[in-house]
């Protein structure tokens, strides 16, 4: 029999101007007026305020009546918080992170990474030590950077040229050089895990290990984030063991999607 084709997706245009607007503001961090986002996404003004309107309205963005700039509005959070509860890989990490965090006294996140350009956690367990690092689900970062972003790189499909362009553009506390990090990224690939110690953020150890799907390509990460005189190098080794187990344990409950 013939292949199937893929279902024909037919363009709705207000509806795909409307998630341009939700994909501008999130990444601002500034609120925008008007002008601003009909010159950035190249609408009429007034169709821009008509979207603008609209989403106001079902309390997706907040405007300011004095400066008539626009925010995320607090109707994205139940959507928010929907895609995290109710996805696989949230729901299967998180009694992971619990016990890694508690044996290891780390904070303890789950990360997907959808794509090179960002990084987000989904899910983590904070640890109760004196000191800890302060992160959120729904926090976002630079895919290729740290621990997790070395794992990225080492069973990503992406060419190299691309990520070095993007590696060049990441900014760390103490940036590796370009070629120790190449080796360090084919060393994650050898041993199923990364572990950065001070590059990313002074004094801080970062261990991250891959969540890899059927075809081997990394989709998620399991990241332990502790002080850098907490987790020294046997302790490293040992975290980093453990939640390599807890990887492929998570990796193996996921469905493939169709």
């Amino acid at each position: 029999m013939p292949p199937r084709k893929a279902p024909r997706v037919r363009a709705v245009p207000a509806v795909t101007r409307a998630v341009a607007v939700l994909r501008l503001l999130s990444r601002s961090r500034v609120p925008l007026g008007l002008k601003a986002i009909a010159q950035t996404l190249g609408l009429v003004p007034s169709t821009a305020l008509h979207i603008l309107r609209a989403l106001v309205a079902e309390q997706l963005l907040q405007v300011d009546p004095q400066t008539k700039q626009y925010r995320l509005g607090v109707g994205m959070l139940p959507l928010a918080r929907a895609v995290l509860e109710n996805g696989d890989f949230p729901s299967l990490v998180r009694p992971k992170l619990d016990d890694l965090s508690g044996r290891y006294g780390v904070t303890a996140i789950g990360v997907e990474v959808p794509d090179l350009e960002h990084m987000i956690v989904v899910a983590l367990a904070r640890t109760q030590a004196p000191v800890r690092l302060h992160v959120d689900v729904g926090s976002r970062f630079p895919a290729l950077i740290s621990a997790t972003g070395r794992c990225v790189a080492a069973f990503t499909g992406h060419p190299w040229t691309e990520i070095e362009r993007r590696f060049h553009r990441l900014r760390w506390h103490n940036a590796p050089a370009w070629d120790t990090w190449r080796k360090e990224v084919d060393l994650a690939r050898r041993q199923g895990f990364s572990i950065d110690r001070g590059n990313y953020i002074a004094g801080v150890t970062i261990v991250a290990v891959p969540v890899l799907d059927i075809r081997g390509t990394i989709s998620h990460t399991i990241v332990g984030i502790g002080l850098g005189s907490q987790l020294d190098r046997a302790r490293s080794l040992a975290l980093a063991r453990d939640m390599r187990e807890a990887a492929h344990a998570v990796a193996a409950q996921l469905v493939p999607q169709s």
